[in-house]
C-alpha cells in the first residue's frame, strides 16, 4: 500500500511593502484563496501585513497571527492559483537540504527537486512533504512486485507540516498532531479485504499510509473507502488492525515518526535498529535508507 501524494512547490519567497524579505510555507488550505503559512521570519509579519511575491503578480495579506511560526494569509490574485505557484514557488525541502534563498530565480537545483522529491507514483497534488519511504521505489521495482503477484495499491494522505512537529509536551499522550486530509479509494480498501480473506499481509509503504490505514479502520481489519481528516497520533501501546509491516527511513529523535514506527515495532527492537544504523553509517532522514519493520 503506498501513497500517491504530489508535492507542490509550496514555497513563496517574497518582501513587505517595506522591503524585508520574507519566505512562507504554505502549509493547509482554509478556502481557495486563503491559507495557513509557516512564516520566516514570523516578527515581522504582524495582522495586516502584506506581502509581495514575483515582482506583485501575487500579493497576500496577513489576516491572522498563531503561534511558532504560523499566520493565516489571504492570497491576492485572480485567476487559478495553481500556475502562479508553479512559477513562483519551489519545492519544500527539508531544512537541512541546503539550497539558494527564496526568490532568487530557479536554475537546475529547483528543476532536479522538483523531480527527485517526488515518489514515481506521485498524482495527486497537495502535500508539503514527499512521504520519503516511497523514494526508494522505482517503475522497475514495481513491475518486479507486481510480476511476483503482490498488489501494489494506492491511497492519498497529504503530509503536512505537523507530521515533522517535534514533540514538545512533557509526556507523549500530551502531544497533538495537526489533521491531514487522506483518501482510501474502493480499489484499495477491496484488496485489503481479499489480503485478509487469503491470509496474506498488508505492507504500508510509510508512516503516512499507515496513518491513513488506521484512520479509516474497522474494528475487523477492513477499510472504510473515502475521503476524511485525520488526527490520529500513534504511539506505543496503540492497537494496528490494518498494518502489518512497514517500510520506512530512520526519523528524528523525539518525533511522532518514530514514536509510530516504535508502535509497531517494539520500542526494545526499534531502539536496536536505530544503534545498529549508526554503527554501521547508515544514512538518516529524507533521502536516507529504509528498514522494513514486521
Amino acid at each position: 500500500m503506498v501513497n500517491n501524494t504530489r508535492v507542490f512547490p509550496a514555497k513563496l519567497g517574497g518582501r513587505t511593502e517595506s522591503g524585508a524579505v520574507v519566505e512562507l510555507l504554505l502549509v493547509r488550505p482554509e478556502s481557495a484563496n486563503r491559507w495557513e503559512v509557516l512564516a520566516r521570519p514570523a516578527r515581522r509579519l504582524r495582522l495586516g501585513t502584506v506581502l509581495h511575491f514575483g515582482g506583485g503578480e501575487l500579493r497576500a495579506r496577513v489576516t491572522r497571527v498563531g503561534e511558532l511560526g504560523k499566520r493565516t494569509v489571504e492570497l491576492l490574485h485572480e485567476g487559478d492559483l495553481e500556475p502562479i505557484l508553479e512559477r513562483l514557488g519551489r519545492t519544500p525541502l527539508p531544512p537541512y537540504i541546503r539550497r539558494e534563498p527564496s526568490g532568487l530565480g530557479k536554475g537546475r537545483r529547483e528543476r532536479e527537486d522538483r523531480e527527485r522529491y517526488q515518489t514515481v507514483y506521485a498524482r495527486e497534488r497537495g502535500s508539503v512533504a514527499a512521504p520519503t519511504a516511497g523514494l526508494h521505489f522505482t517503475r522497475g521495482i514495481l513491475d518486479e512486485l507486481k510480476s511476483r503477484r503482490i498488489e501494489v495499491v494506492e491511497l492519498t494522505l497529504h503530509v503536512g507540516y505537523g507530521t515533522f512537529q517535534p514533540i514538545r509536551t512533557e509526556t507523549v499522550e500530551e502531544h497533538r498532531m495537526e489533521a491531514e486530509r487522506y483518501t482510501i479509494p474502493p480499489e484499495a480498501s477491496a484488496s485489503i479485504e481479499r489480503a485478509r480473506a487469503r491470509g496474506g499481509r498488508v505492507v504500508a509503504v510509510g508512516t503516512t499510509t499507515v496513518r491513513a490505514l488506521e484512520s479509516a479502520a474497522l474494528e475487523q481489519g477492513n477499510v472504510r473507502a473515502g475521503s476524511g481528516v485525520t488526527e490520529l497520533f500513534i504511539y506505543p501501546g496503540f492497537r494496528f488492525r490494518v498494518a502489518d509491516a512497514l517500510l520506512t527511513n530512520f526519523h528524528l529523535p523525539r518525533s511522532s515518526l518514530l514514536m509510530l514506527v516504535s508502535a509497531l515495532g517494539g520500542v526494545e527492537a526499534v531502539q536496536r535498529a536505530y544503534r545498529e544504523a549508526v554503527r554501521e553509517r547508515y544514512r538518516f532522514y529524507s533521502y536516507g535508507d529504509c528498514m522494513l519493520v514486521y
